[in-house]
């Protein structure tokens, strides 16, 4: 019994420093993706901000400035940097 011990110890640090960290994370990130609307200023994982301007299931076109629009996976959004006004509509 004694020389399990430090196995079961090792497997609960590894998850409440680990495991549990990181899935929280991903659940945030999934709920962060589920939310976007248009309207909503965003930054790719690449560095590029923009204004959603069309969103589907999986993709996502963002203009850039007045001209250029851009079409990028749902994904490869990193974070939102300012929520839109306008009511989330139903696709």
């Amino acid at each position: 019994m004694w020389s399990v011990a430090p196995f079961i110890l090792m497997f609960a640090i590894f998850y409440f420093l680990l495991i549990r960290p990181q899935q929280k994370k991903q659940r945030q990130r999934t709920s962060m993706l589920s939310a976007l609307s248009k309207g909503d200023k965003v930054v790719t994982v690449g560095g590029l901000h923009g204004t959603i301007a069309e969103i589907s299931d999986d993709t996502v076109v963002l203009k850039v400035n007045d001209v250029t629009k851009l079409t990028f996976d749902r994904s490869s959004i990193n974070n939102v940097s300012a929520r839109s006004n306008e009511p989330k509509s139903e696709e």
